[in-house]
């Protein structure tokens, strides 16, 4: 189901709901890793509803179907940073909860999707995070063939691309995807931060560290993009939510390959989904297990 979701600050969200057969065992928000469209979610967002989960995909204002509520559809001028994202994402989360106000909610997040909720200004609002190819972006904690090329992109083809065109045309440069300005400058900003989004000060390492729910992560080992390093610098700004920490390797799963974007392909299906699904389930389990002892 198609819907359109209103923010705080009146932005027009394309966002899409998943909905099981019968009656749905939680709620499920999908956020996106950094320039990857809700669409790349479909497949596993629909094999979630058909387990029993309802379950929400958007696109960050800017960026995916969101774009078509861009006047003319032009990033050049579109003002809009990663707070704005956080905004966004959290919007969607205000908007499930209403809907379905009985129904846990767990956050599933890919990479940025995973760094974000920490900036929510209400986060009690979410049950529980679970955290995919996700960690901190500072460079120096990125994984080697990243490494390698990642000052380049920073100090040449973003600043220069983003000059030129007021925008960045990550699409037309094979590099990430179309960003608004503000985004791309304000990411760059945090990557070559040794606390990565801390850079913006004690506020937001506040925020990180206020969130209440329980994180569960996962890492591969191949990763082409984030370490395990780096994954466990972003838990640490999670300082009060207790969590749990799994590396994920391909030959264990009798897989070729998983890599940062690898878990969303179909071709996971019966390696990798059942598995996530359990961890989805171990939320409420936690959650009816601290609840029985009361």
């Amino acid at each position: 189901m198609q819907i359109r979701t209103l923010t705080v600050d009146g932005a027009n969200l394309a966002a899409r709901v998943f909905e099981p057969a019968g009656e749905a065992r939680a709620t499920v928000v999908v956020g996106g890793a950094m320039g990857v469209p809700q669409s790349y979610y479909a497949a596993y967002a629909t094999w979630l509803a058909q387990e029993g989960y309802r379950v929400w995909t958007f696109d960050y204002r800017g960026h995916g179907d969101s774009l078509a509520f861009v006047p003319g559809g032009r990033l050049r001028g579109f003002k809009a940073d990663l707070f704005d994202w956080a905004r966004d994402y959290e919007a969607v989360v205000k908007h499930a909860r209403q809907e379905r106000p009985q129904l846990a909610l767990y956050l599933l997040g890919h990479s940025l999707g995973a760094q974000l909720p920490g900036l929510f200004e209400r986060p009690e609002r979410v049950d529980g995070l679970f955290s995919l190819a996700a960690g901190s972006g500072y460079w120096r904690e990125n994984a080697p063939p990243l490494r390698r090329r990642v000052l380049f992109f920073w100090y040449f083809a973003v600043p220069v691309a983003t000059l030129l065109c007021g925008y960045f045309p990550g699409r037309r440069l094979g590099m990430v995807g179309d960003l608004p300005a503000g985004v791309i400058r304000q990411w760059r900003r945090w990557c070559l931060h040794p606390r990565y989004m801390v850079a913006e000060g004690h506020e937001v390492e506040h925020l990180y560290a206020s969130a209440p729910y329980a994180i569960r992560a996962w890492s591969f080992s191949d990763d082409e993009m984030m370490t395990l390093e780096g994954t466990r610098s972003l838990l640490a700004l999670y300082a009060s939510a207790p969590q749990a920490l799994e590396v994920i390797r391909p030959a264990e799963v009798e897989l070729p390959r998983i890599g940062h974007f690898g878990f969303f392909r179909d071709s996971m299906r019966k390696a990798l989904w059942p598995r996530s699904a359990r961890v989805l389930q171990s939320f409420a389990d936690e959650h009816y297990a601290r609840d029985s002892r009361f």
